[in-house]
């Protein structure tokens, strides 16, 4: 296994998991018929995940020496990095063709495992981010279905965008909150990881802090 087909850095394993996402929600959204204010939430976190692939595939695509050869792939990532075309929505699935072809470079779990995790601090804060990902995903998604009661307020696709930011951040400003046993469930779920991932980012924060003055102290 070459070095340069196993790197893998944060982006790209961000990139591997919002593409699994993706798969499933759009078949979820194509085969089921969902509530509107649902498929607008699947939307608009899809049109939220294709600002990360194009980003990934600029990134990508200004970094590669040969522009020809990675349109070879690259065309598939661009197709599906445009948001707000419903047509175009199809070429999501043909991310799994590159998913497959990203792991498959590591001929097993154990090995993709390590790569991920040879530092710790990193790996740890790769976790992190992605779990901080997908909390918010889901949140959004799952609190908009739970909360159909008359008397709720959180009625609308953004109304759960709202809700789910200011609850993980740990702001809570109270305009908008669950009302049903259900939604407050997932309301303490996700006070409970953000408090957990604000802790991770702000110990990953001062260990670069250190690491700078550790640095600074051996010059």
């Amino acid at each position: 296994m070459s070095d340069e087909k196993a790197k893998l850095g944060f982006l790209d394993i961000l990139i591997i998991v919002l593409s699994v996402y993706v798969l499933i929600a759009l078949l979820v959204d194509t085969f089921l018929k969902l509530p509107l204010e649902i498929s607008r939430m699947l939307m608009i976190i899809d049109d939220a995940i294709c600002v990360v692939f194009l980003f990934d595939f600029l990134n990508r695509l200004f970094r590669s020496r040969n522009k020809l050869a990675f349109m070879k792939w690259g065309w598939i990532d661009l197709i599906s990095s445009i948001p707000y075309v419903f047509v175009l929505r199809a070429g999501r699935l043909l991310r799994l063709v590159k998913l497959l072809r990203v792991l498959r470079a590591f001929r097993s779990t154990r090995i993709l495992v390590h790569h991920i995790f040879k530092s710790k601090i990193k790996g740890t804060m790769t976790s992190v981010a992605i779990v901080t990902v997908l909390v918010i995903i889901f949140s959004c998604i799952s609190i908009l279905v739970v909360e159909t009661e008359p008397g709720s307020n959180i009625k609308s696709a953004e109304d759960a965008v709202w809700w789910t930011v200011v609850t993980v951040t740990t702001v809570g400003y109270g305009d908008k909150f669950p009302v049903t046993t259900e939604g407050r469930i997932i309301g303490m779920v996700v006070m409970i990881a953000g408090v957990g991932l604000i802790g991770a980012y702000t110990g990953f924060i001062a260990s670069l802090f250190v690491g700078e003055n550790k640095e600074e102290s051996k010059k």
